[in-house]
């Protein structure tokens, strides 16, 4: 099994729902190709470099998996049939790859545990 990241952008007409019910598809879509989902960030609603499909917004969403190469080509093929997915790229992940995800999604966890307790203090 291999280690791959996918980064995908749904455009911006979505409501809150619609955009967790894509995802939700598409981890849904790994899982029963037999993929095992690592980590998952919801980057939030981004500014583009420059329009696609006339628009300028998009939810960004990153999924970290590990799966068989041939799941790839299948998700590629379910993420140009869903009109929602704007654009997407998936590579794998070599070894250093692996580790700096690792070391991004650590510190990412670390900084949203540190985060309410500062903001219980200032209440």
């Amino acid at each position: 099994m291999n280690s791959y990241e996918t980064v995908f952008i749904l455009t911006p007409v979505l409501s809150e729902e619609q955009m967790k019910e894509a995802v939700e598809k598409f981890k849904g879509f790994l899982v029963d190709n037999g993929a095992q989902i690592v980590n998952e960030e919801q980057w939030g609603l981004r500014k583009l470099a420059y329009p696609i499909q006339k628009k300028s917004t998009g939810f960004y969403v990153l999924l970290e998996y590990k799966a068989e190469p041939t799941i790839v080509k299948k998700l590629d093929i379910a993420f140009r049939r869903d009109e929602r997915v704007i654009r997407f790229l998936t590579f794998r992940l070599d070894k250093y790859a692996e580790e700096y995800a690792r070391k991004r999604t650590a510190l990412r966890s670390k900084k949203q545990s540190e985060t309410p307790v500062e903001a219980n203090e200032e209440a």
